[in-house]
């Protein structure tokens, strides 16, 4: 098993066609097809069904394809930070990210790393937390945002912000952020919620039961632009954390008020692995991270949100978490 079968492996199994694959690789199609076939003869297995819509993978190749992705991914990384630019910090960092918290955080992590850390590449995921911890486990991701989680034995979790849900309407409803909504008051309204199982439905599953309140829920997604977008189209009212509606009550396109009666909020940590080393370029990447996660709560564009310890502790244990409890 080599680095050329591995890379035409991930390559015929992204494409779905020898031919593309070989044209991406840069090979001939016979070359592309011998790689398969000898992985194949050496595993003992098919990797592949032939079919006329092009190369389909069995379970046996999309098992040999993950575990060949984060092969290449780790050669990859190895490669950057052993042929260095002297006095640079440089390497591949995957980042975690909240979809809530990406309109505030994206851009200027982005501007901040390549201004200051011209040697790292920076790969950024958004999903909600659960997929993130999921992960982050799995070792595709270097560091992640999360939400309401303590450590585990997998993961060290640094408390960053403390942030409130609110309750978003259509700009028309005229909520605001001085005058609080209750549970019961939001639930007179048919409501699109996260989907069962979410980490954010949760909190708020949790507040309707302590509110003696059962919600009209209408529409179920696992998307937070959907919410705010049937939101906006006049199909319900939703609950968000404030960080990813400031932007649209900020340009007059959603309302929104702080839920009450019961008030709810969640936790963003930062979670990162115990086990192995943390690269240079990882700790860099979580530095500016965190100094940005505080600059947004000191500036006030993360609404209602409160700092759960000071930015220098956090970055000291994230740039030291290797595997210490």
């Amino acid at each position: 098993m080599d680095l050329k079968q591995l890379k035409a492996l991930v390559t015929v199994f992204e494409v779905g066609s020898v031919t593309r694959a070989a044209e991406l690789l840069h090979l001939v199609q016979s070359a592309v097809t011998r790689h398969i076939r000898t992985l194949e003869e050496e595993l003992g297995v098919p990797l592949f069904e032939r079919t006329r819509q092009g190369m389909r993978p069995t379970e046996a190749g999309a098992i040999m394809v993950d575990r060949a992705r984060r092969a290449l991914a780790e050669l990859e990384r190895g490669r950057a930070e052993v042929q260095p630019t002297p006095g640079m910090v440089t390497g591949i960092v995957t980042v975690g990210l909240l979809e809530s918290a990406t309109s505030l955080l994206v851009e200027p992590l982005v501007k901040a790393i390549s201004r200051d850390q011209p040697g790292i590449e920076l790969r950024l995921m958004t999903a909600y937390s659960g997929h993130l911890q999921q992960w982050l486990d799995a070792g595709d991701l270097d560091l992640s945002l999360l939400y309401n989680l303590d450590s585990t034995p997998s993961l060290n979790v640094h408390p960053l912000v403390r942030e409130r849900l609110w309750v978003v309407a259509p700009h028309a409803a005229g909520l605001r952020a001085d005058r609080s909504v209750s549970f019961e008051q939001a639930a007179a309204h048919p409501l699109v919620m996260p989907t069962t199982g979410n980490a954010l439905r949760t909190l708020i599953d949790a507040a309707a039961t302590r509110a003696d309140t059962v919600p009209n829920i209408v529409v179920q997604t696992n998307s937070l632009q959907v919410q705010k977008d049937l939101v906006l189209a006049g199909h319900g009212w939703t609950i968000l954390p404030g960080v990813g509606i400031a932007e649209d009550v900020a340009k007059g396109i959603l309302s929104a008020a702080p839920l009450d009666e019961p008030d709810a909020w969640r936790s963003i940590v930062l979670g990162t692995p115990r086990a192995g080393r943390t690269p240079p370029a990882a700790e860099a990447v979580a530095r500016e991270l965190v100094r940005q996660i505080h600059a947004a709560v000191r500036q006030g564009r993360w609404p209602s949100a409160d700092l759960l310890a000071s930015g220098d502790d956090i970055v000291q244990s994230s740039g030291t978490a290797r595997g210490d409890a």
